[in-house]
């Protein structure tokens, strides 16, 4: 009787073994895959430039400091009837610059108005810094082919104020479009030769122009028009 015992032995030693091998994953445990790694995300590709920087403008303030020699007490409008309109313009270098013109708060629409079509169009511009980097001197501004606005002084052969001691009244290429006598004369050597209109040159303004045009959309009269003595580079509001 021992032998049937003998095999129940073997047959529970068996059993035992197979326990011990490796044990069959839970229905609910994922199985183990090899480890990877995720490669690093593309960095963002800025976009290229495919033509001129964006014209941008800004009107701000104008701060007695910006104005230490265009503007005094007794002026016909106080720095509160002011704005410094900062904005981009076209140059002869074919190159985006920065320029800032004071001028009148109510004409501030105007300027920005114009100006974005010119650069727009990429009309030259020599330089247009305020005048008083010219210490006031609208003779040096001038000399100087400036671009500028505001400047409380009298108008030209008067004693009566400037429409720009208002603030409204911007001259532009000053040595392209010149201030010419009914005699003929310029004040300026640089701006002899171009008295004449029309003319077909770089930051020249001749009548019936686009540059005429846009400013006329927004109520501005060209001094080129002018009977007598012509202001080629002279815009304002209103005419005068």
């Amino acid at each position: 009787m021992k032998r049937p015992a003998a095999l129940m032995a073997l047959i529970l030693a068996a059993v035992a073994a197979c326990s011990a091998e490796e044990p069959v994953a839970s229905p609910t445990q994922a199985p183990t895959q090899a480890a990877t790694t995720a490669p690093p995300p593309s960095p963002a590709q800025s976009e290229t430039p495919t033509g001129p920087p964006a014209f941008t403008s800004k009107v701000s303030a104008v701060k007695r400091d910006d104005v230490p020699y265009s503007w005094r007490p007794g002026c016909p409008v106080p720095l509160s009837g002011l704005r410094l309109v900062t904005l981009t313009y076209w140059g002869f270098d074919d190159k985006a610059h920065t320029g800032e013109l004071v001028v009148n708060k109510s004409v501030t629409d105007d300027i920005v108005t114009v100006f974005k079509q010119l650069y727009g169009w990429k009309w030259p511009i020599e330089r247009m810094e305020l005048v008083d980097v010219f210490k006031g001197d609208d003779f040096d501004s001038i000399d100087a082919n400036n671009t500028s606005a505001f400047n409380c002084r009298a108008a030209t052969g008067s004693s009566n104020w400037s429409k720009h001691a208002y603030g409204l009244a911007i001259d532009i290429n000053p040595q392209q479009n010149p201030y010419v006598t009914a005699g003929g004369s310029v004040a300026h050597d640089n701006a002899e030769e171009f008295k004449t209109r029309p003319l077909d040159e770089p930051g020249v303004i001749n009548g019936r122009d686009r540059v005429v045009r846009a400013f006329e959309k927004v109520g501005w009269e060209w001094g080129g028009y002018w009977s007598g003595t012509k202001d080629y580079q002279h815009f304002s509001k209103g005419g005068g």
